[in-house]
């Protein structure tokens, strides 16, 4: 746009018109910023970098504000702005539009929650603020970060989880974070939340509240579950449900790749147990309890280097293609050993891997996974590119054996077929990244994304017993198979 012509106005003309151009622009600033959040995110936060996800979140809090959404449940990964929009900006905007709104802030501590309420409160008292809601003030004896009061009757009360709220109104509650850490590795906390949750909140605040849930997935305990399996139940409360994962499972791209880039992601993933990543950061928590293979039937072998095997069998499951929705294919290793001198024939996980592989890639793999481990026995099932593979590997010389699960076999059945060997305090894994994967796949089954490590598992252990390689105590099998030392890691 070019500058106007002013050459024809006196200088008080000028400033006039200049003025006029001015509270224009004020005008349309403040009609974009109290029409849509996300353009008073980017005026309140010049620095912000707006992702893809939070033009949805925008959106579904719009939603809220508008009375078309009355229950919300938004799960994120760490680190991506929920708290920031759930918590700080959107109770600033939604008070500046209907100021005699009536919030209540709540998160897994008292002091977060006043910690929020301070921010709201400091945010609507500044300059800029004041620009585009300039009917709305606090009331003047609104000192307490975590309790105040607008000119036009609204009120913000924060309290934490737990916190008494008795006789507190509100029409808007947002349950922001209600774990904390300590509490995921709880049952009794998870279950407290709860009761606080349906004794409180739920049943005390006025008719036609709205909720709005905002955490990072913690267990198969917490308040998302514990919502979902409420609403079953025909005539509960209705959630609309935005969750996000860090890294798209189908296209392996980051949910903010402006921000956080792969490679970032990939160093949080290595440095946590795969079960806080797959619960935090993709919002895929294991269950507790029900899985087929329970975590705690899995030994740990501590020391760095691996036992002396027996006996070594290398299972694949492979997949037709590299596309990024496809499925993976894997590659699982396991060894017969004795933990002592004084226990039974037991089984270790010896190494593990998946990918998404193209066929040359997944011969070249196969290729070195069998050089390195020599196996006594290598199980392919025929499916997929497993036959192809299967007769490229007999080319080379390495001896396969073709797996075809008989009629009834499905995965589950496969799955509680060998579950007697767990029970039986028979399986091992050492304590390395690729073990973690195998043991959370496995007691994800049958509820998790991915089963291909599972199928691996299966297809190995199943192999073992059948072929009297492990028994169990109702069997009374002898085998006098001689070790032989093989050094590894």
């Amino acid at each position: 746009m070019t500058n106007p012509n002013f050459s024809h106005l006196s200088d008080s003309e000028i400033r006039e018109t200049l003025m006029l151009q001015e509270r224009l622009a004020l005008i349309e600033q403040q009609k974009e910023c109290q029409g849509s959040f996300l353009e008073f995110i980017n005026y309140m936060w010049p620095e912000f970098i707006c992702g893809r996800h939070h033009k949805i979140f925008a959106k579904k809090l719009e939603e809220v504000a508008e009375g078309k959404c009355k229950r919300l449940i938004i799960n994120m990964p760490p680190r991506h702005t929920k708290s920031e929009f759930c918590s700080t900006y959107f109770p600033a905007w939604i008070m500046g539009k209907q100021p005699n709104r009536k919030i209540m802030q709540t998160t897994h501590t008292g002091e977060l929650a006043v910690r929020f309420g301070r921010k709201v409160r400091n945010m609507m008292d500044t300059e800029e603020y004041k620009k585009i809601f300039n009917k709305v003030e606090l009331q003047a004896d609104s000192k307490s970060a975590g309790r105040w009061e607008t000119n036009k009757g609204g009120e913000y009360f924060a309290a934490g989880v737990g916190g008494a709220i008795t006789g507190r109104g509100a029409d808007l509650l947002i349950i922001d974070d209600p774990h904390s850490e300590q509490d995921a590795l709880s049952p009794t906390a998870m279950e407290a939340c709860w009761e606080w949750y349906t004794s409180g909140p739920r049943q005390r605040l006025q008719p036609g509240v709205a909720i709005i849930l905002v955490m990072t997935r913690w267990s198969s305990l917490d308040l998302t579950e514990r919502l979902l399996e409420a609403q079953k139940e025909e005539l509960a409360d209705q959630w609309d449900i935005v969750e996000f994962p860090a890294i798209f499972e189908e296209t392996g791209n980051p949910l903010w790749p402006e921000f956080w880039e792969l490679d970032e992601l990939n160093k949080v993933k290595a440095s946590l147990p795969t079960q806080k990543w797959n619960a935090q950061w993709m919002q895929t928590p294991t269950a507790e309890e029900g899985s087929i293979i329970k975590r705690e039937w899995w030994n740990t072998w501590k020391p760095d280097s691996l036992p002396p095997v027996k006996y070594i069998i290398q299972s694949y499951d492979t997949a037709y293609s590299k596309k990024q929705n496809s499925d993976y294919s894997a590659i699982s290793t396991w060894g017969v050993f004795n933990p002592t001198a004084d226990d039974p024939d037991s089984i270790i996980l010896l190494d593990a891997q998946k990918g998404r592989w193209d066929f040359p890639e997944l011969k070249r793999i196969a290729y070195e996974e069998y050089k390195y481990w020599d196996p006594d026995m290598t199980l392919i099932e025929a499916k997929a590119s497993g036959t192809p593979l299967t007769h490229e590997l007999r080319r080379l010389g390495i001896p396969v054996v073709n797996y075809s699960p008989t009629r009834g076999h499905d995965k589950s059945t496969r799955m509680h077929s060998v579950a007697p060997i767990f029970e039986s305090n028979l399986v091992w894994a050492p304590q390395r990244k690729f073990a973690e994967d195998m043991i959370e796949e496995c007691a994800a089954f049958p509820f998790g994304k991915n089963d291909d490590l599972c199928d691996t598992m299966t297809q190995a252990l199943m192999r073992f017993r059948e072929g009297g390689l492990v028994s169990l105590h109702d069997d009374y099998l002898e085998d006098s198979r001689p070790v032989v030392k093989r050094a590894y890691y």
